[in-house]
């Protein structure tokens, strides 16, 4: 690469003092928005079903391009894109009855023993508005890494440097909160698991293998930019480390906590006390000041230190996702609890996280009522600020996809059996969603190395408006046909 264009590319992406909450709220609401109104079409009209190519197309602009064009062409007007967004499907919503979900004929019931009707019921359910929130997050962060390169994207979204919120900061954030999220289901399988609970020792060595191939990756990664001289903000993670080496490293020490798990039967409890000693140790040492301002010394520690101390920091989000995901997850039903029961259970145990991270995050963040601590966030420190907010910002969307499938497509939560499952959870999902979704960390992997190809190929700096839009629109949609080939001929790389 050029030294000179690589120099103005480092300076781009660099010392960015970011946005503010309201915006960035305001920004990301679009991918609510968009599920809304795709709901509407879909429980109102049967718009998505069968699938044919309108309905692809209205799908990927629904779905895709509009949280594309939140954070490019509608940046400065996001509230105006909501509002194009909110009103058909209100009107939808008001206006046309529902239609019915096309039923199977059932086959007559067999008698069948206690033990396997209990099965059923114990059994973890497909909740469609967890895989719409994946998704979502995924296409967000997809997006924002390709298009952070051009001016198109403002400067407000990009990483800031040492304090202050961002759209890209919330993103990384967020990738580590819905995947403890989902790493939930494992740790409740296990526990209705009537087998021998495997020893720490054996959970480490089976956590190495999730480990590995994210390490490799970000050895890739690492030789690539070096070998390559891609520009690179170096405060960011530090000389050599990247968010695969943070990703890789989770899975071990995520077991570890688990075990405290016995003891403290509480995730969230596990990360306030991860994120509440970290940053004891940020405001009453001189750590705060090394990671930020000391200078680079030839250990690996002092090169790397961004990426190694703010591990912590997302080490304390992975454990708040698992615990939201714990609370969740699970079907809820029983003998004294019915299907509509247990959905209002959910909503309220959603309702209750958003409270109690979003009060943490104001009492943490601002000077309130004059107890607060007024203490700023920082995603290079991953600081106690940091943490809260994403833990609050996540539960919040994951609440809001949940009111959407509620109130759109009420089968899906009425039924308390697997029998039609698959059926009645597919008509309420976006297949561009599911896709995205199921493709999870391989799609990353494909979008990270879209990117590399376009900035080695493209002067990214220098290109106009339409052509940037252009070349992320036809990005956008190699990543959807990705996924949903992927999807489709069942290929899955095991992360």
């Amino acid at each position: 690469m050029d030294p000179n264009y690589k120099a103005r590319k480092e300076a781009f992406v660099s010392n960015l003092s970011g946005s503010s909450i309201q915006d960035i709220n305001s920004v990301t609401l679009v991918a609510a928005t968009s599920v809304l109104l795709w709901s509407a079409l879909q429980s109102r009209l049967s718009f998505f079903s069968p699938y044919g190519p309108a309905a692809l197309l209205a799908d990927f602009i629904l779905n895709v391009l509009s949280i594309l064009f939140a954070t490019t062409a509608y940046s400065s007007a996001p509230l105006l894109l909501n509002i194009f967004l909110i009103t058909p499907a209100v009107l939808l919503f008001l206006t046309q009855p529902a239609q019915r979900s096309p039923q199977k004929a059932k086959p007559p019931r067999k008698n069948t023993k206690y033990a396997a009707a209990q099965n059923e019921k114990e059994s973890l359910p497909i909740h469609p508005f967890l895989t719409t929130y994946r998704a979502a997050m995924m296409i967000v962060t997809c997006v924002a890494i390709l298009a952070v390169d051009f001016r198109v994207f403002p400067r407000r979204f990009g990483k800031v440097e040492n304090w202050g919120v961002s759209l890209m900061d919330l993103g990384v954030g967020s990738f580590v909160f819905s995947a403890g999220v989902v790493s939930a289901r494992a740790v409740l399988k296990s526990r209705a698991s009537k087998s021998p609970h495997r020893t720490l020792v054996a959970r480490l060595i089976g956590s190495v293998r999730h480990s590995v191939p994210l390490l490799v990756l970000g050895l890739i990664r690492l030789w690539s930019v070096k070998g390559l001289d891609y520009a690179e903000h170096v405060t960011e993670y530090g000389v050599h480390w990247n968010f695969f080496f943070t990703l890789g490293l989770l899975p071990p020490f995520v077991e570890v906590f688990d075990t405290l798990a016995v003891l403290i039967p509480s995730y969230e409890a596990l990360a306030l006390g991860i994120v509440v000693l970290y940053q004891v140790a940020l405001e009453s040492t001189d750590l705060k000041s090394y990671i930020l301002i000391s200078p680079r010394g030839p250990d690996l520690l002092s090169k790397n230190r961004e990426g190694i101390f703010s591990f912590l920091g997302y080490l304390a989000i992975f454990l708040a996702g698992r615990g939201v995901g714990t609370r969740i997850i699970p079907r809820g039903t029983s003998s004294s609890k019915s299907p509509l029961q247990a959905r209002k259970s959910i909503l309220i145990s959603l309702g209750i996280q958003v409270m109690f991270w979003s009060t943490l995050f104001y009492f943490n963040s601002y000077h309130a009522f004059g107890y607060g601590a007024s203490m700023m966030v920082s995603r290079r420190l991953a600081n106690m600020p940091y943490v809260l907010w994403v833990a609050a910002f996540n539960s919040a969307q994951i609440l809001l996809f949940c009111l959407t499938e509620t109130v759109f497509f009420p089968t899906v939560h009425r039924s308390s059996g697997k029998e039609g499952e698959e059926e009645r959870t597919s008509i309420a999902t976006s297949r561009i969603l599911h896709a995205f979704n199921r493709g999870g960390l391989a799609i990353f992997l494909i979008a990270n190395l879209l990117t590399g190809l376009v900035n080695l190929s493209i002067p990214t700096l220098d290109v106009n408006t339409p052509q940037a839009m252009a070349i992320l629109v036809v990005y956008a949609a190699i990543l959807t046909g990705a996924a949903l080939g992927m999807d489709k001929y069942n290929i899955k790389l095991r992360l």
